[in-house]
């Protein structure tokens, strides 16, 4: 506030509102965008003259000028921040300043702009009718406006504009706290959820800010980066927090404190969670953080603890699930010691080929990434159901006799059973429903020859279709208790032979891709 409007309408001011300059480095202060919307060039230039050394809170005004209603309407619209307009009534029209009031409102759709009515013809536009008929804030007769009304004016305009774009800054804030907490829950990998918690900062604060993530290890004290953007990304590639980092005073101070510092350039919100994880995220924003970000951000904090709780929990789920699998084929290999190495080689390959029929832009509407992430430890459950299988049978080094192999044959139907009953207990797609498709599937034929179901085509679940090429490719080329191994280039020979008959082609051309690209697969057995 300048000393030339000391008068006795200072107490619209407060004294602890003056801020303080700003900081070296940071952004220049914005002004106040005041638009003037008169006919009469003297207006604008009296108007100007009276607010020309006005501050509020530091920031000057910036007064823009309009000469109609039309020209103040194109001005607001491609303006951002104006927030006041000292709008007169008579212009191009007799009500040109009410059409331009009821235009803000409606088709800008801006409810924070402050309108103050300005008139030098109060009977054209009556107070009461006006205030309660258009969505202004303030009605004043020109002949009453003197300097110092003019200032107040202003002032308390200026003061009603901050507090409700603050509250809609508030607004969107939490909006963003909101969706982005609902997005922190569909991460899974601790990764990709720590990167998520950096852009969530990164947009509530609304700046491209750096950050950092780090969580606290056990009891030791050491920390590890988890996620890191910006400035600060080649953090991410270490196993622990360097001590001699500038962050890491603050980082330190915040884990010793257990609360969150607010200390410009270093801003670190500190998470404790219901699991008893420490999480210390540094922001560094090119300016100080105002009181209502520190507020958004620790709200936001609160919401991440949750998650993170959750994220652990969804973890542990998800390595008993895997756990569950893994115990299932130890079962089924605990028999047959010679098909260890096949089950890895499998799940390694059938990952490989499911992403290499994706890449290859096949069968769009049945690979899912649901699918691609779990078919590779679904396939070693392909032979579970030989758990069934007589010992006689199954580990017979000669050929099978007829009856024999009917009793082989029936373990891709015990497999699917077993594994479907354990499926139906777990709601949604798992392990075990890939696994289920698998084990049923696996000896399916493409062109509907195989068993135990006779399926043909695409009615054969994708999994399996991958799995059957998979298991033939690798059983061919490595010794079974009944045969010795292939050549590799026999194997090959076969598997394209048997294209479009006992395999899909699509996968089997996947699978000549990968070979291509690695002549190495199938020739070095497994350990």
């Amino acid at each position: 506030m300048t000393d030339s409007h000391a008068t006795e309408d200072d107490w619209l001011i407060e004294e602890d509102e003056e801020l303080p300059p700003p900081v070296a480095g940071g952004p220049e202060p914005r002004h106040w965008r005041v638009l003037i919307v008169d006919d009469d060039v003297d207006v604008h230039a009296v108007t100007r003259l009276a607010l020309r050394n006005v501050s509020f809170k530091g920031r000057e005004l910036e007064l823009f000028s309009a000469y109609s209603g039309r020209e103040g309407y194109a001005i607001l619209r491609d303006t951002p921040d104006i927030a006041l307009v000292l709008l007169d009534v008579v212009m191009e029209t007799d009500d040109a300043g009410l059409i331009l009031a009821r235009r803000i409102r409606e088709e800008l759709d801006n409810q924070i702009v402050r309108v103050v009515l300005r008139t030098g013809q109060p009977g054209q536009a009556p107070e009461q009718r006006v205030i309660i008929e258009y969505d202004i804030n303030d009605y004043k007769a020109k002949t009453e406006l003197t300097t110092q009304k003019l200032f107040t004016t202003v002032i308390s305009s200026l003061r009603a504009y901050e507090s409700l774009n603050m509250l809609e800054r508030s607004r969107a804030g939490l909006g963003k706290i909101l969706s982005g907490a609902t997005n922190l829950y569909q991460i899974h990998s601790l990764r990709e959820f720590a990167s998520g918690v950096l852009h969530q900062v990164s947009a509530i604060l609304d700046v491209g800010a750096d950050g950092v993530l780090c969580v606290m290890q056990g009891g030791t004290g050491a920390t590890s980066v988890v996620a890191a953007t910006g400035g600060y990304a080649a953090l991410a590639e270490s196993e622990a927090m360097p001590f001699e980092h500038p962050l890491w005073p603050a980082i330190a101070k915040a884990f010793a404190e257990k609360k969150s510092q607010f200390d410009h350039p270093a801003n670190v919100l500190f998470i404790h969670t219901q699991e008893n994880r420490e999480v210390a995220i540094s922001v560094s924003p090119p300016w100080p953080l105002a009181q209502i970000q520190r507020d958004l951000l620790e709200v936001f904090c609160q919401r991440i603890a949750a998650a993170f709780d959750n994220l652990y929990m969804f973890g542990q789920l998800r390595k008993a699930q895997e756990a569950t699998v893994v115990a299932l084929a130890d079962l089924a290999e605990f028999r047959d010691d010679t098909t260890g190495g096949h089950v890895r080689r499998v799940q390694q390959l059938s990952t490989a080929l499911a992403q290499r029929v994706a890449e290859r832009g096949a069968y769009a509407d049945e690979i899912t990434p649901q699918l691609l992430e779990m078919i590779g430890l679904a396939s070693i459950l392909h032979d579970v159901g030989k758990v069934a299988t007589p010992d006689a049978v199954l580990l017979k080094p000669g050929p099978h006799t007829p009856e024999e192999r009917v009793r082989m044959r029936e373990h891709a139907g015990v497999g699917q059973a077993i594994l479907e009953r354990a499926a139906n207990m777990v709601d949604g797609v798992s392990y075990l429903t890939y696994g289920a498709q698998i084990a049923g599937g696996h000896h399916e034929h493409f062109d509907g020859n195989g068993y135990p179901q006779g399926l043909k085509g695409r009615a054969i679940p994708f999994a399996a279709r991958v799995v059957a090429v998979v298991d033939v490719f690798d059983s061919l080329l490595h010794e079974r208790p009944y045969k010795d191994p292939w050549p590799h280039s026999e194997v090959v020979q076969y598997i394209r032979e048997r294209s479009g008959a006992q395999f899909d082609p699509e996968v089997v051309a996947a699978l000549f891709d990968l070979i291509e690209r690695d002549p190495s697969i199938g020739h070095t057995p497994a350990a």
